[in-house]
Order: C-alpha cells, then sequence, then structure tokens
C-alpha cells in the first residue's frame, strides 16, 4: 500500500517500530549517482573476457549470463563480481586473471567514464544535487537536526568512497563512519558493519534503519532487526521508480519502497524518527 499524497510504499506494515537511534547508508544509487551507468562498464568488459575463451556462446548469450550475476552480487564488495567473472572464464575453458586485476581494469574503465563528474563538482561547474538522488542532502540534515547517527558502508572501494563523499559535501555528515571495500576483502563486509554498529550502539528493534539500493543491505539490515528502506531510483532520469530495483528490493525483505527522498516528513514520520524537542 501507498501512503496517501505519497509514493512512499509499504511493503511490510509489520516492520519493528521503536525510536530510531542511528542510520546506515549505503552510497551508490542510495545517495550518489556519480557512477550512474556503471553496468554499461562492468557488463562489457566482462562479456570480452568471456568472449576470449573457447566458449560457443554468443557475446548476447554472455551478455545475459554477466548480466545475472553482475546484479545478483551488486551491494557486496566489487571483488565478489570480479572473484565470479574468474569463475566464469575458468569454465568455458579459459585461464583466469587474478580478481584483483580485473577489478583494477574496471576501475580504471569506470574512471574514463566517471572523472569529468567529479572534475565538475570540484571546479563547481556541476551542482552536487544534480548527481544525487533527489532529497538527500535534506534527508541526511533532518536526520542529523534529530540527533540521529549516520553511517555509510559502501562495496565500493574507500578510497573512491571518500572522494566521491567528499565532492559532493557530504562528508561532514557521516565524520569517521565511512567504510568501503579493501583489496583485503575477508576483512570487510556490510555485515561487519552493521554488526559492529549494532553492538556499540546496543540497538534493538526498530532502532537501526537503513536505506539501500541493493539487495546485500537490505536483508543485512533486516537480519539485525532494523528497519530496511528499499531505494528503487532511476539512476538515469532521477524520477520515477526502477521496478527491477523495486522487484529485488522487495524480495530482500524490504520494509518500505521510496524512489528517492522527495517524500521526507511522511517518511520519517512512518519509521520512527522524533522530531527534535523544541
Amino acid at each position: 500500500m501507498f501512503l496517501p499524497d505519497t509514493r512512499i510504499e509499504v511493503v511490510n506494515s509489520d516492520f519493528p517500530h521503536g525510536r530510531v537511534r542511528a542510520a546506515l547508508f549505503d552510497f551508490d544509487g542510495t545517495l550518489s549517482l556519480i557512477r550512474e551507468g556503471w553496468p554499461e562498464v562492468m557488463i562489457p568488459m566482462m562479456v570480452a573476457h568471456l568472449a576470449a575463451t573457447p566458449t560457443t556462446e554468443t557475446r548476447d548469450e554472455l551478455g545475459r549470463s554477466v548480466e545475472e550475476f553482475v546484479m545478483r552480487l551488486n551491494g557486496k564488495q566489487t571483488i565478489y563480481q570480479m572473484i565470479q567473472l574468474a569463475d566464469e572464464v575458468k569454465k568455458r575453458g579459459g585461464a583466469p586473471r587474478e580478481p584483483l586485476e580485473y577489478k583494477h581494469e574496471y576501475h580504471d574503465l569506470l574512471w574514463q567514464r566517471i572523472s569529468g563528474r567529479v572534475a565538475g563538482l570540484d571546479q563547481g561547474k556541476i551542482v552536487a544535487e544534480s548527481l544525487t538522488v533527489p532529497g538527500s542532502r535534506e534527508l541526511l540534515e533532518q536526520l542529523t537536526h534529530r540527533q540521529c547517527p549516520l553511517y555509510l558502508a559502501s562495496g565500493t572501494d574507500l578510497v573512491y568512497v571518500q572522494n566521491e563523499v567528499r565532492a559532493l559535501a557530504l562528508a561532514s555528515f557521516f565524520g569517521q563512519h565511512i567504510y568501503g571495500a579493501i583489496d583485503d576483502y575477508q576483512n570487510f563486509s556490510k555485515k561487519m558493519v552493521i554488526e559492529r554498529l549494532v553492538g556499540q550502539l546496543d540497538l534493538g528493534p526498530g532502532e537501526l534503519i537503513g536505506f539501500g539500493d541493493g539487495y546485500v543491505e537490505i536483508q543485512e539490515v533486516k537480519r539485525a532487526g532494523g528497519i530496511a528502506i528499499g531505494v528503487a531510483s532511476d539512476e538515469k532520469h532521477r524520477t520515477g521508480i526502477n521496478a527491477w530495483k523495486r522487484d529485488r528490493l522487495i524480495q530482500a525483505g524490504a520494509d518500505v519502497i521510496v524512489p528517492d527522498y522527495r517524500d521526507l516528513e511522511p517518511l520519517l514520520s512512518l519509521v520512527g524518527v522524533a522530531k527534535p524537542q523544541a
């Protein structure tokens, strides 16, 4: 059901109601649109590697296979998509590279696509609002004003996350609580961040709220007893719902689906973020 006069879809009205004490955000597609179009870089790169194996599959067939596992693993660290690529190369009789090599190749290709966006932000030629999910800054401002600590956990490498958070002028909202992937990938995961956060703050049911557009963060927030907000953002057009994301987020267990944060006050009221006392 939808809240009246909003685009807020309540999927699970039985989510744990408590007083929200902390908020966790994914980054790409949840706050930032700097990396909009990343599948158009990753998928062709992977198809090219698979096409170089002895496989008899067509490029279209390879494209469908790659898209399936790339999007299934979206939200986890990028390295897991590259581990899968190495497995797929080996399965087709090829000689796979190390997953880290694939990851670095992907980052180099993606940077060619997005470097102008980051430079434009740094030079003041691009307004940060145009490269964020609509309402992002207002949401972060409201949560901060209501004394709700903010945490950011991304599957993108930490060095890139920090640079892009800075370029969007959002770093002050998170302080030291910005987490991202590292080459030693077994020592970082969104699950680890959430478990540490819940333990340190002694959060009970309904006291953690998580915002994300990927399967992993929604699943882990729910597992931790939190309220999961699925952000089915249309990254290209910055308006409306991405139907594929919506379906995946519901499968992951999202309590609420939003396209963006334009319906801010009804959303905060729904999930129990208290207004500051006068």
